[in-house]
């Protein structure tokens, strides 16, 4: 599914017909959905694949007072390698544990959180990450927060 996001032409509104359909509302909900699904994939120590990347928590080692470290877990984002080739981007490097088991976005259950079909929410994920695709072809700023 990788190459649906390099993209050679900008992205048109007819490749969008779903995110034309719904509501900003709408489709804020639907990757809340997706949001609260990756977070459930964190607490069984799993990592995100989404197309266009991955989440994963990574350890870090945090600073509590003088001196002294804790060991803790940091939600990360990394862009897949051919897209970073693709686009020019700039990324440091996240070491994600090998035996990190990964996995992909479950829409029957995302659909289920979220009262929204199946074909929707997989539409709805898929065109958003087109526009981030398109705006990352045409050199846009981006900005994309999960809560």
């Amino acid at each position: 599914k990788m190459q649906n996001y390099l993209l050679s032409n900008s992205v048109g509104p007819e490749e969008l017909p779903t995110l034309k359909e719904l509501s900003t509302s709408e489709i804020c909900k639907v990757w809340s959905g997706a949001s609260r699904y990756i977070h459930r994939q964190f607490l069984q120590k799993r990592v995100m694949e989404i197309g266009v990347g991955t989440f994963a928590l990574v350890p870090v080692h945090a600073s509590v007072e003088e001196g002294k470290v804790l060991p803790v877990e940091r939600p990360v984002f990394t862009m897949s390698k051919p897209l970073r080739t693709f686009y020019n981007l700039e990324s440091d490097e996240t070491k994600i544990p090998d035996e990190t088991p990964i996995v992909h976005l479950d829409f029957e259950e995302i659909a289920a959180d979220t009262h929204f079909c199946r074909e929707i929410v997989e539409q709805c994920i898929h065109e958003t990450l087109l526009c981030l695709a398109g705006a990352l072809r045409d050199n846009k700023e981006v900005e994309f927060s999960f809560k």
